[in-house]
């Protein structure tokens, strides 16, 4: 029997104490051969944190406490017994079992399939589940261009925002001419409410490990950088232990399972610059400069890292590619919609029941997500907009809660899929407010380098803060769709370019609530004032 306790996410709300009676009260009754306590990644529902799962029986218990643990053992582990106060409640209803709970059983998990199953800091755990298996083959069975023409034809596309095919992208760096050549995993996410990549990063390291060694064979990369924000110690932690554990077997280094393929890995930190999401602004962090943008070409498929050919993919993209070479890409393919192949990642936020980590496939609806998997709006709140795309995403409002979300989709109505914060919002939400706040977070998180982006940001904030101040003036909403738009074309890097995103899709949807604040000021001017300002 195996207690799976959560000790990541829920480590917040007291999850290793928790951990650290169950081991205590197994070992009192001397239990040790008969249950294994584990210490896991997220196991997704983390509204009910600290959770933990009883195997084999898949009993799930959430807001469980110290007081609990001796309850836990002496009813369920030792009688087998429900404890109905620690079940998951819907409408009333208790319901004791992870496969009966909508949050888990609408879900189909591929990135997260290890998160919350295994002891991440235990190699030989991600091994028993097929782990290194991908890598195995690849090594014995397939060429560099077979493993890429099998990359192209599963239609993965990069998770971290922007959608580019990465079949395509590991090419570009294989043709690309080089004496060395880099690959790099992107785990700066610095979205606000977002925690997607975290999550893989301390639930199952060695999935974004295999998925790099992959695409390194591939590309002909001996060298590869994990790039993580320092803000994310659990995470950095579980990579340094995950690193150490693949040499010592042979999986990372010189001759990787007796093949003529060597390759090492290295963790950087980051200082925690939003804009280092950006490619050749995580590259320059990389290389000890600031961390700012360069104009592009040349890209860093072909002068990148030390000016040499490199490739960057995020934490999600990579932990997809073991499933896809050893389920193959037919099987892939299989999910998603037309032109998304997969599934998604998202970081479900705010205001809704059941906060946590969801992974969909392609083309789920956003009213799937957020009444059928999120449990719905709490209290008698109703819907009213969904922040997609993180702080330079877009609001969706209720109108479109029938939306499939892919990424062609979501563009169409003014947010993008980005890499995957889902923020939902109630009735009693400002949308002006709304736009406020996430501006703020882009102009400050601006490097500054392009003049588009950093007077751009400025401005647009100042006008949001004034009107949300009850200052604004009728011009001013014509005056920040043309900042916006301005901003939006002419900034050097996506940071500039989306930025004005929240302030577009809110004016769009929401321009009457733009108008009511300009509007209430202007009804609140003296006469006598309304009189001069208008001479």
């Amino acid at each position: 029997m195996r207690v799976l306790i959560c000790t990541t996410g829920c480590r917040a709300l007291g999850a290793e104490e928790v951990f650290k009676a169950f081991k205590a009260e197994i070992k009192k009754l001397s239990l040790e051969d008969k249950v294994e306590i584990v210490d896991t990644g997220c196991q997704g529902l983390c509204a009910r944190a600290p959770v933990l799962t009883i195997e084999p029986m898949g009993i799930f218990y959430g807001r469980v406490t110290e007081t609990d643990v001796t309850e836990v053992v002496s009813r369920t582990i030792l009688k087998g017994e429900v404890i109905e106060r620690l079940c998951y409640t819907d409408a009333g209803k208790r319901i004791p079992y992870v496969r009966d709970i909508p949050f888990y059983s609408k879900q189909e998990k591929i990135v997260l399939r290890n998160c919350g199953e295994i002891d991440p800091k235990n190699i030989h755990e991600y091994i028993v589940r097929d782990g290194y298996a991908a890598l195995s083959k690849v090594l014995s069975d397939m060429t560099p261009d077979d493993v890429i023409l099998e990359m192209k034809n599963s239609g993965l596309r990069g998770r971290g925002g922007a959608g580019f095919p990465t079949g395509n992208k590991w090419e570009f760096v294989k043709k690309a001419v080089g004496d060395i050549k880099y690959i790099i995993c992107n785990g700066d996410e610095g979205d606000p409410g977002a925690f997607m990549d975290r999550a893989v990063l301390e639930g199952d390291p060695h999935t974004v490990i295999e998925g790099m060694l992959i695409g390194a064979y591939a590309i002909g990369a001996r060298k590869g950088i994990i790039y993580v924000r320092a803000e994310y110690p659990i995470a950095v932690e579980h990579l340094k232990i995950a690193i150490e554990q693949a040499k010592t077997l042979g999986l990372l280094g010189e001759n990787i399972l007796g093949s003529q393929f060597s390759f090492d890995l290295e963790i950087k930190m980051g200082a925690g610059a939003f804009v280092c999401g950006e490619e050749t602004a995580l590259i320059a962090s990389i290389e000890g400069k600031r961390g700012m943008p360069r104009p592009r070409p040349p890209f860093p498929a072909t002068n990148g890292l030390w000016g040499k050919p490199t490739n960057i993919n995020n934490v999600e993209t990579f932990a997809n590619v073991p499933v896809i070479i050893l389920k193959g890409s037919e099987f892939y393919k299989a999910i998603g919609t037309e032109t998304s192949k997969g599934t998604k990642i998202f970081a479900l936020a705010g205001n809704v029941k059941n906060t946590g980590l969801v992974e969909v496939p392609m083309g789920t609806t956003l009213r799937e997500i957020v009444f059928d998997i999120g449990g719905g709006i709490p209290g008698r709140k109703k819907f009213k907009a969904a922040q997609m795309g993180g702080p330079s995403g877009g609001c969706v409002p209720a109108q479109h809660l029938d939306l499939s979300i892919d990424y062609e989709t979501v563009k169409e109505v003014g947010a993008i899929m980005g890499s995957g914060g889902l923020i939902v919002m109630d009735d009693s939400a400002s949308m002006v407010e709304i736009a406020r706040y996430f501006m703020e977070f882009c102009q400050d998180e601006s490097c500054g380098k392009c003049v588009p982006c950093r007077i751009g940001t400025k401005r647009m904030l100042d006008i949001l803060t004034r009107i949300t101040k009850g200052e604004g003036k009728k011009e001013d909403i014509d005056l920040l769709r043309e900042l916006a738009e301005v901003t939006k074309t002419a900034s050097l890097c996506g940071l500039g370019q989306t930025a004005a995103n929240p302030v577009l899709s809110t004016i769009h949807y929401y321009i009457n609530e733009y108008e009511e604040l300009i509007n209430k000021k202007s009804s609140q001017t003296p006469p006598q004032q309304r009189s001069a300002q208008q001479s």
